[in-house]
């Protein structure tokens, strides 16, 4: 066999219809699109309109709520804490804040506060300072012989 003489399996390269090329194409003159209308025209016919009738995606119920006011947090977990120190680039002799987060780049912005979620295990004796965190964050801290201290009033 010679590169030249590769050739694709019979009927696995079907040629592609070419619409509009003259009535013995078969899809000549209309090109399959009927007469006149909205979808006989190129680029116009709008997807979920029903000519119309109330659409789908507005007969069905709507379910559930967005808070307007809700609050995001920058999320940390203890397993990423425990890397950055192993690291060297967080310091343990000194309190961990959100800012000392941010600085090191653990955390890229703040949001409405960083939270501390308790994924991954901690095994130095820290001291954190944060808006929020998990209460099995607060326990492994604590189990470690750290403090984990909240800054805000929020502590679900």
């Amino acid at each position: 066999m010679k590169l030249n003489e590769i050739r694709d399996n019979e009927g696995a390269v079907k040629k592609k219809k070419r619409v509009a090329r003259g009535v013995g194409s078969g899809k000549g003159k209309t090109a399959g699109r009927g007469i006149k209308g909205q979808k006989s025209r190129s680029g116009v016919s709008i997807n979920g309109y029903e000519g119309g009738q109330m659409p789908l995606y507005q007969r069905l119920p709507k379910r559930g709520f967005n808070k307007p006011n809700r609050k995001k947090y920058a999320i940390v977990n203890l397993g990423i804490i425990e890397k950055f120190i192993e690291a060297g680039k967080l310091n343990t002799k000194n309190d961990i804040t959100e800012d000392l987060l941010v600085e090191t780049g653990l955390v890229r912005r703040k949001l409405d506060g960083v939270r501390v979620l308790s994924k991954g295990e901690i095994k130095s004796k820290i001291n954190i300072a944060v808006t929020g965190a998990s209460k099995s964050a607060i326990e492994a801290v604590e189990k470690a012989g750290g403090s984990l201290t909240l800054t805000s009033e929020t502590s679900n």
